[in-house]
């Protein structure tokens, strides 16, 4: 009998022990915080704790990376609040005029913990499994509270493909026990590194434009749950200690009140746990809250509490690293522990005021929907053709903005927005009005803004965005109250006429109309264009538009492919029956070109930029589905020219690559039919080369007053001569096929002064002459270098040709003309 007393003891054991939730350490099968997770390890684990935890915990799959890793969060609370989960979503939308109807009952506050939005900032995504399990650690009776008065939605890795970039070459390269010294090999994270996606997007940039796949995943559930905080997990350089909130200055003004209170009261909660540990940190510098496209700013901009915290360390810090000025060692360890108590103290904090953490939320959204701040009550977008606002649709859809159209016309007045100037305004029947009625009517108001205001000249990024600038809109804000219309969904289709067209007419402006174009190339269409404009039937039709003839498609299906494929790209195609017009060049005129289908080769690898090179990746293979060949740079020696229609040098430091072997074979391909295309400081590599006409402005001398610059204004004095990114209108020779498409007004985001000369044996493409300045923060030695400068120019060289970039327009992908003009370099 003593027997089997004993023996059932046993088994009640075992039972009980696989029945309580693992530790971390029992599931990875090594101590947290000894070696890096892989990606599919975090994944697993929060699986195994949800199986475990059913009833406290839901775990979710909200999307897929670019490289098929899974998207996951994990919502946590009490069992009670679990089994009605549903309800208080809808129950919480109710209650801010996201979903009809009224709220029945109160709910909860939710917070969402966002981890690993870079890659090789890593040790957010193993805390989260730290922060897990304590959450559901049944014996911690600090979070148990959290889960009776809170929603936790954890994210354990908003990067995934960049994250395990990082640990994959981490756990290679590592000593077996970790080399603290800063020069060794697991210090030295290779090109391109892990912070940022599989398209090397900075994910951290793209809250507000969902360029990207994960962040349009995200969102999308973001959106569906609108927390009323969300904690933003990062890390800065191996030197620095912990920032945590108060954040920096300047503040966007309309971060309210209350925002602004709650994020010293986060500092305070923080601080308990750092002073406690002696452990550094530091607050109310470098992390602002300004450019509304950051997880703690755009969060913040749809009412949230919105905070971010950072770890010194990063992807050179990997297991173990000596810091001499510090006299210590930091560890993967420290790093975790350090944002563990900062998840805490979040928690915390909102559980302090919990009640009021929900009462503001709701009075922020009725505030927009009822009683809207700033002058324009509604924004009217000039339609233009339904293709040139089909992609600002499409962002519009993607932020939870409501909208439709006028639906008659009417007359009025407004601000435009591009210039800021009242103007007689002509509202037709299809513009798009925006209505700032709305709860999310404060986001709307920031992201439209075309000035912001800045306190602080010391800013983190980007300091100018408004819409009307990043989409090319004719955009006006009204003073008046204006309701839209619904609008009906129609679908553009191109039918194949009776009598067969002697041509297909397209349009030429926007980034759809160059994946038509590049889907008609890849299928061996002959595609022409005409480098002036012309007027046939009546109608207008300006330089670049494309010309689809039948003569020299003979060997295709011509009707069924090229208008399937403009129905697929809703572009509207105008058959014509005859090349013959009535002013301007006939269809068989020497200024009526075809277009060819280029091989097209980008470089990257070391010394290239790499969210410049990723920005022209992804432009190829996402947006325009067009084929691109990566090629390492120091590769370029052994390229064969021959092959080669379009080389493509993103931004970068070419000094090392391109040597004068390889400047002669440049050379000689160029002026055998090749065109170069060099960006931003690739541009370096041709100024004063003999055969290119790339030279630099003659800047004056340092005046004497620099001698005497104080020390303590070191970092005002930086930003004196920079520009985080700034509005501009570029001055455009718009006769130039570079130009094509691109509207009658250009804008940009400059980040650089390039100071180019302008090309006295080329095309003075763009510009900025001494008033192109539009918005934005620019240093006041900066501005005088950004006055009579080239910024597009072209050099014809033989029978090629040389583009010079001084500007990305590619940039995140959040310039749509930008894409336009992109798309004339490489195929025009």
């Amino acid at each position: 009998m003593t027997r089997l007393i004993r023996f059932l003891f046993i088994l009640l054991s075992i039972q009980t022990a696989f029945a309580q939730t693992q530790t971390p350490d029992q599931f990875l099968g090594f101590p947290l915080g000894s070696r890096f997770a892989y990606h599919h390890l975090i994944v697993d684990y929060f699986k195994s704790v949800q199986s475990q935890n059913a009833d406290r915990m839901k775990l979710v799959q909200y999307g897929t990376t670019n490289e098929g890793r899974p998207l996951i969060l994990a919502f946590v609370s009490s069992p009670e609040n679990i089994a009605k989960l549903e309800t208080i979503r809808t129950n919480h939308l109710k209650s801010i005029g996201l979903l009809p109807g009224k709220a029945d009952a109160a709910v909860p506050p939710i917070v969402w913990l966002s981890y690993n939005v870079h890659g090789n900032e890593s040790v957010s995504a193993n805390t989260s499994m730290k922060v897990l399990y304590e959450l559901l650690n049944k014996g911690n009776t600090l979070t148990q509270d959290f889960l009776k008065n809170m929603v936790i939605l954890v994210d354990p890795c908003i990067n995934p493909d960049g994250y395990e970039r990082y640990t994959q070459w981490y756990n290679r390269v590592q000593n077996i026990t970790p080399d603290v010294t800063p020069f060794a090999l697991e210090h030295d994270e290779p090109w391109p590194g892990g912070r940022f996606n599989h398209y090397l997007f900075d994910l951290n940039r793209d809250w507000a434009w969902q360029t990207q796949k994960e962040t349009q995943e995200r969102i999308a559930l973001y959106n569906q749950w609108m927390p009323h905080f969300h904690a933003d997990f990062h890390e800065m350089g191996a030197a620095r200690s912990y920032y945590f909130p108060p954040a920096a200055r300047p503040y966007n003004k309309d971060v309210t009140a209350w925002q602004r209170q709650f994020n010293d009261l986060v500092g305070e909660y923080c601080r308990k746990y750092f002073d406690k540990n002696n452990w550094a940190y530091f607050t109310r510098n470098d992390y602002d809250l300004f450019y509304p496209s950051y997880g703690d700013t755009w969060p913040t901009a749809n009412g949230a509490i919105g905070v971010t915290y950072e770890q010194g360390g990063g992807g050179r810090a990997g297991l173990a690293l000596e810091r001499v000025s510090e006299h210590d060692t930091l560890t993967l360890n420290n790093r975790i522990a350090h944002h563990y108590a900062t998840s805490l103290a979040t928690l915390e904090a909102v559980m302090s005021q919990k009640e009021k953490v929900v009462t503001e939320f709701i009075r922020f959204h009725q505030d927009a929907a009822n009683a809207p701040a700033g002058n324009f009550k509604t924004y009217v977008v000039k339609a233009g053709g339904s293709e040139n606002t089909r992609a600002f649709s499409k962002w519009l859809d993607r932020q939870g903005f409501n909208y439709g159209i006028a639906g008659k016309s009417s007359s009025t007045k407004g601000t435009e927005l591009t210039t800021s100037t009242e103007q007689a305004v002509k509202i037709d029947e299809n513009d798009l009005l925006i209505s700032a009625y709305q709860p999310k009517s404060n986001l709307l108001r920031i992201l439209f803004d075309p000035k912001p205001t800045l306190e602080d000249s010391v800013t983190y990024d980007v300091t100018s965005w408004g819409l009307a600038y990043i989409f090319g809109l004719k955009a006006y804000g009204l003073k008046e109250k204006l309701a839209p219309a619904a609008i009906q969904a129609v679908t553009a289709e191109n039918t194949i006429p009776s009598s067969a067209p002697y041509a297909y007419l397209a349009n030429w402006s926007n980034a759809g109309d160059a994946a038509f174009l590049a889907e008609l190339l890849k299928g061996g269409v002959l595609v022409k264009t005409s480098n002036t404009p012309f007027e046939m039937d009546k109608n207008s039709y300006p330089a670049g538009t494309l010309i689809i003839t039948r003569k020299g498609n003979e060997r295709i299906p011509f009707d069924n492919l090229v208008t399937s494929l403009a129905n697929k790209h809703a572009v509207k195609l105008t058959p014509v029956k005859t090349g013959f017009v009535s002013t301007g060049p006939d269809f068989g005129n020497d200024n009526v070109v075809a277009l060819k289908a280029p091989k097209v080769v980008a470089l990257a690898g070391d010394g290239v930029s790499a969210t410049a090179f990723g920005a022209v990746w992804h432009y190829f293979e996402q947006q325009i589905k067009y084929p691109v060949t990566i090629v390492n740079a120091a590769k370029l020696a052994a390229m064969p020219w021959n092959e080669i229609d379009v080389l493509i040098l993103p931004d970068g430091r070419y000094a090392d690559i391109i040597q004068d072997k390889q400047l002669e074979a440049l050379q000689n391909w160029i002026k055998n039919g090749g065109k170069l295309i060099a960006m931003e400081h690739a541009t370096d590599a041709f100024v004063n080369k003999t055969g290119f006409g790339l030279t630099k402005k003659f800047s004056e001398k340092r005046k004497d007053d620099d001698t005497f610059k104080k020390y303590g204004e070191q970092q005002r004095e930086d930003a004196s001569d920079s520009s985080p990114g700034s509005m501009f209108q570029i001055t455009m020779d718009r006769t130039h096929p570079l130009a094509f498409g691109c509207g009658d007004a250009y804008f940009t985001i400059v980040r650089d002064a390039y100071e180019r000369d302008y090309l006295k044996d080329g095309w003075n493409v763009g510009y900025l002459k001494e008033d192109n300045y539009k918005a934005g923060f620019v240093g006041t030695k900066m501005a005088g270098r950004l006055k009579n400068t080239l910024i597009i120019g072209t050099q014809e060289m033989g029978r090629g040709q040389v583009i010079y970039l001084m500007d990305d327009p590619v940039f995140r992908a959040m310039l749509e003309k930008g894409k336009v003009l992109f798309g004339n370099a490489v195929f025009r």
